[in-house]
């Protein structure tokens, strides 16, 4: 799917880059675009009236300046928040009191035209993935986004709605690529274009270089969170991952450019097997 196609490893801000600015609002998201992303990863819940509404936790508590659960709020109530007010910069909070509310995933779309974007459902339900479907298909960017999350229930619903959108494996899918990595048994036709995954989940490795090559086999797309150091950005891009999912953009870019730089990267996934 062209939202996995790249001649080269891809950056996507980590909910904007919460090391530029506050996570899942539209500061960050302009800043961690400003750094050189090539795209934006960010959350979505449900607000009491059925909006897909970016943002991390089940309650508002820990970012913006409100209490309480994410659905028990409105989109109108949750935009009235301040959602810049705990990011802490030197000492400062400079996003406090700025008009930077909880946005729509619709705001979203339209503000950041042209930019490829990961959506990790947090609720894993029919409604949420049809929801993201929906509200993808009227912005017209269908080729430019991807489901994520790791709720089968809320995959299977956007994959069903919205086939033609990209969607990547959800836990139960990942987990089994992993035994069959184990078992030196690459995926076959899986419904998925690719895996958002980290690199350790506890104590289980995930991603290395033989789970990478299996997963190139398959013509899929390999993305890691979350990479905020820089010997592992080096480490992961000689691995030949596709994508660096990083809360420094900044850093991750200048990573990449280098690496590139020195080494033409091979075809994207679905490309020649590596």
């Amino acid at each position: 799917m062209p939202f996995f196609d790249s001649s080269r490893p891809l950056i996507f801000a980590h909910r904007g880059g919460c090391a530029l600015g506050p996570e899942n609002t539209l500061a960050a998201f302009d800043r961690g675009l400003a750094a050189g992303a090539d795209g934006l990863e960010l959350d979505v819940h449900l607000s009491a009236d059925g909006v897909p509404v970016v943002h991390h936790d089940a309650t508002v508590d820990r970012t913006t300046s409100g209490s309480g659960p994410v659905g028990a709020l409105t989109a109108a109530d949750l935009a009235r928040l301040d959602a810049g007010c705990r990011f802490a910069a030197g000492g400062a909070y400079p996003f406090s009191r700025q008009g930077i509310g909880v946005p729509t995933l619709t705001e979203v779309l339209h503000r950041c035209p042209d930019v490829r974007i990961i959506v990790e459902m947090k609720v894993d339900s029919a409604a949420m993935g049809e929801a993201v479907a929906r509200e993808v298909r009227r912005a017209g960017a269908v080729e430019r986004v991807c489901a994520a999350g790791y709720g089968a229930r809320s995959a299977a619903a956007a994959r069903a709605a919205l086939p033609e959108m990209a969607t990547s494996a959800s836990y139960r899918e990942v987990q089994l690529a992993v035994y069959r990595t184990w078992a030196r048994w690459p995926a076959r036709g899986p419904r998925y274009g690719g895996y958002q995954v980290p690199e350790h989940a506890g104590r289980l490795r995930i991603v290395s270089p033989r789970f990478i090559r299996y997963a190139h086999r398959a013509g899929l797309a390999v993305q890691v969170w979350t990479v905020d150091e820089e010997a592992d950005m080096r480490r992961l891009l000689a691995w030949e991952v596709d994508a660096l999912i990083s809360n420094r953009p900044d850093l991750a870019v200048r990573v990449r450019d280098a690496y590139v730089g020195r080494v033409p990267h091979s075809e994207p996934a679905g490309g020649t097997v590596r």
